[in-house]
């Protein structure tokens, strides 16, 4: 069983809710800001079951059941984006957004609520790009980051300057675009977007924790972006001659070899198509025949 309990690290009037083994998943890190008049939480992760903090608002970055576990411990109003709304709300949504094989659906549906503890919450309501939310004498400003799901955001907290970034996590693994609302166009731009913000501190939701200083998260952030560059690199390699999206599957552009399941195909697949309609689009790869590409 996973292990409950987080510790708390201070950044300002920020706290942040260090998640088990540094965040990685299951777990994740959630945020904590207190202003004069209320309290808020962002991102109730697995290891807040049992010891979540009080608060008087839940805000979610984006519907994924590492990002929600713990919201089963708060019966108080919770915003995300309105994009993310419907599979925040339904259960039976949020794993259809992942895309997977039907014969997998069950196992997922049981491994949310059992596991991650994930239930409808039809009382959650929708925020959009610039929602702010005056806690007194603290401001959380939302930030529209799509990409990684279609409402995925992060939210600068002032007088703090503290973006928290969410999956914008930094990671080696690098940008996740899988999902079936997922958009790598979006996703870039969303790598683009953050860029602007010249805060001291960037907090991500998983192992790399907060980053002080533009410059360093500059620079982190161009090790992730170049993630996606190789991936363009090994798929452009790959059609050295006409190859099909399933074989490109197989080959994979995300997941290691030895990583198996029911979501691997579906989100090579998807992230290979993806990768082929820019790289068409720039003219360097052509679709020889049907169904059939190769590099230019």
């Amino acid at each position: 069983m996973p292990t409950t309990g987080y510790a708390e690290r201070q950044y300002g009037g920020v706290t942040v809710l260090v998640g088990g083994e540094l965040g990685a998943y299951p777990y994740a890190n959630s945020v904590l800001v207190r202003g004069t008049a209320e309290t808020l939480v962002i991102d109730p992760s697995l290891s807040l079951v049992g010891t979540a903090p009080p608060a008087d608002l839940v805000l979610v970055s984006h519907a994924h059941e590492d990002h929600v576990a713990g919201l089963a411990e708060y019966e108080v109003p919770v915003r995300i984006h309105e994009k993310d709304l419907a599979a925040l709300r339904s259960r039976e949504i949020m794993v259809e957004g992942y895309g997977l094989p039907s014969d997998a659906t069950e196992h997922t549906h049981a491994m949310l609520r059992d596991h991650f503890h994930v239930r409808d919450r039809p009382d959650a309501t929708g925020f959009e790009d610039g929602t702010v939310f005056d806690l007194g004498g603290r401001t959380v400003t939302v930030v529209h980051l799509p990409g990684h799901t279609a409402g995925h955001s992060g939210f600068l907290i002032e007088p703090d300057g503290f973006l928290f970034v969410a999956d914008i996590d930094l990671t080696s693994f690098g940008p996740y675009y899988g999902d079936v609302g997922s958009s790598l166009t979006d996703f870039e731009a969303s790598l683009r977007r953050c860029r602007d913000f010249g805060v001291r501190w960037y907090g991500t939701a998983h192992q790399k924790g907060v980053i002080e200083g533009a410059g360093e998260f500059a620079r982190r952030l161009d090790d992730f972006v170049e993630v996606v560059e190789k991936r363009d690199a090994t798929l452009l390699a790959f059609l050295d001659e006409p190859r099909t999206v399933e074989e490109i599957a197989e080959h994979r552009l995300v997941y290691r070899p030895h990583i198996q399941g029911p979501h691997v195909e579906p989100v090579e697949r998807r992230t290979a198509v993806q990768h082929l309609d820019r790289l068409i689009d720039a003219g360097l790869v052509t679709e020889v025949e049907q169904g059939r590409f190769r590099a230019t």
